[in-house]
Parts: C-alpha cells; sequence; structure tokens
C-alpha cells in the first residue's frame, strides 16, 4: 500500500504529528520532518517535496485554529498571504539558480539572532506594540521576502514571519504567531504547487503525515492560544537554536565543512 515499510511509516506519521504541534506554536516543523525522511529513505527532492504535501495540513490546520479564536484578520492580511504565496512560487522558480551555499553559510547566524532577540528582549509578551509599516507595505516587502526565502530554501521562514510581525507590525506573540501561520500556509501552496510539477512527492506518504500533522498542528495551536508567549517565547528560541545546530552540522555547510578542516 505504501512505499515504505509499515513500521517506518507509522514512525514517520508520530514525526509529522509532532512537527505539527511544535510549528503550531514556534515554527520549525521541518526540522523534524525532513531528516525523518532522509533517514526513512527518501532522496533529498522527494523529502522536500513531501514535506511541502505534509505541510499543507499542519499549517493550515494551525491558521482554522487560530481563526476560529477572531486571532486573524482576514480582511487586512489577505495581501500579505498572497505576496507569501507568490514570493515563494517564485523562490522555488529560481531555487536552481540561488547560491544554496550562502544561505547555508548565513541562515544559522541569523537563526541564532532571532533566538537572542526574542530571549533578552523586554517585554516579549501577548501586548501589541507601535506598528512601523502599513498593511500594504508589509504585505511587498516581508511577506513577499520571506515567501520568497520560503521558495528557495525554506528552514527558518516562520521565525523570519514572526520577526516580522513582532518588529515591523508591532503584534503580541500569540497575534505574531497566528499570522505567522497564515503567512506560512500561503507560501506552502506556493511551494507544493511547484514541487507538484516535478513528481517527486510520495502521495500516499504525504497524505498520511497530513492527517497526523493536522492533529498535531491543532493541539499545538490550543495549547498557544491557552498560555499565550508563556510557551511561544521559549519553544521559538528553542526552535531556532536547534535549527542552526542542525544546519550547522549538516556535511553539506561550507561551516561544517570548514569547522572539520
Amino acid at each position: 500500500m505504501f512505499e515504505l515499510a509499515t513500521e517506518t511509516v507509522l514512525l514517520l506519521a508520530v514525526a509529522a504529528f509532532t512537527a505539527g504541534f511544535v510549528d503550531a506554536i514556534a515554527g520549525g516543523g521541518g526540522l523534524i520532518v525532513i531528516p525523518s525522511l532522509l533517514l526513512a529513505g527518501l532522496t533529498p527532492l522527494q523529502a522536500l517535496a513531501t514535506n511541502k504535501l505534509q505541510g499543507l495540513f499542519g499549517s493550515g490546520s494551525a491558521t482554522i485554529t487560530y481563526a476560529s479564536r477572531g486571532l486573524i484578520d482576514f480582511r487586512r492580511h489577505l495581501p500579505s498571504a498572497a505576496m507569501s504565496l507568490v514570493g515563494s512560487i517564485g523562490g522555488a522558480l529560481v531555487a536552481s539558480i540561488v547560491p544554496g551555499q550562502w544561505l547555508q553559510i548565513a541562515l544559522p547566524v541569523m537563526l541564532v539572532a532571532i533566538a537572542l532577540y526574542f530571549a533578552f528582549k523586554p517585554n516579549m509578551d501577548d501586548v501589541d506594540r507601535a506598528q512601523r509599516l502599513s498593511p500594504l507595505a508589509f504585505a511587498l516587502i516581508a511577506a513577499l521576502g520571506v515567501g520568497f526565502y520560503d521558495g528557495v530554501f525554506g528552514p527558518g521562514a516562520g521565525s523570519f514571519f514572526m520577526l516580522a510581525y513582532v518588529t515591523l507590525a508591532g503584534f503580541g506573540m500569540l497575534k505574531a504567531t497566528a499570522h505567522t501561520k497564515l503567512l506560512n500556509f500561503a507560501s506552502n501552496i506556493g511551494a507544493f504547487a511547484a514541487f507538484a510539477f516535478t513528481g517527486a512527492i510520495l502521495w500516499k506518504i504525504g497524505l498520511l503525515m497530513g492527517v497526523a500533522q493536522f492533529l498535531g498542528a491543532r493541539l499545538g495551536a490550543t495549547m498557544a492560544i491557552r498560555n499565550g508567549s508563556r510557551i511561544i517565547k521559549p519553544l521559538l528560541v528553542i526552535v531556532c537554536v536547534a535549527l542552526a545546530i542542525r544546519l550547522l552540522i549538516d556535511p553539506a555547510n561550507p561551516i561544517h565543512v570548514w569547522l572539520v578542516q
């Protein structure tokens, strides 16, 4: 029935559920899913493509959960979602010509910087602050830019959306998390659409993992709604640091090559 052994499929479902839970709160679900798919024997392209399929369920579930509690202003932020989708499609189309080594070198540094920002900046709570960009400017600059990055490379996109919403839109942590999932959902749609034409998606595995992601994301979003910044802030810091470490120990990362030489 599936392309892999039953035991492997069940482990992937558990990984997807866990990823959905974590991603709905702090992002970084790919940190769990992509290595799991690679360990299961998928090629890098299959892992990236299948991850986008199952990730649609998680980001969609989280978006629905946050929206049902009135935490997403669709009227004001649909333009941002649209720009995130457009950006991710553009990023996926040019992924082959963007120097990936630059991203591998810069991304761990940026993720650690984000972790330090959220860990030590005062007033990191659920209270809205001063807005620095209008919704339209935010859509054209932050949403389009991070969406493009998500299509090109992907890891850490949720953290960048969070940073943009907190620093540029002035959102509190919970409100920023809710709108981050909306933009993540949109960028996932765009990247998935691009990958769908590659033939690299393992549909049965991806759909099963998608169901697990949906359930995990719903639980994670519910936890975030109940606890707000008390759970979002520490988990966001942990995810950023873990993702930075994961990228640094990747044998394909130029920094890893320099360190072991």
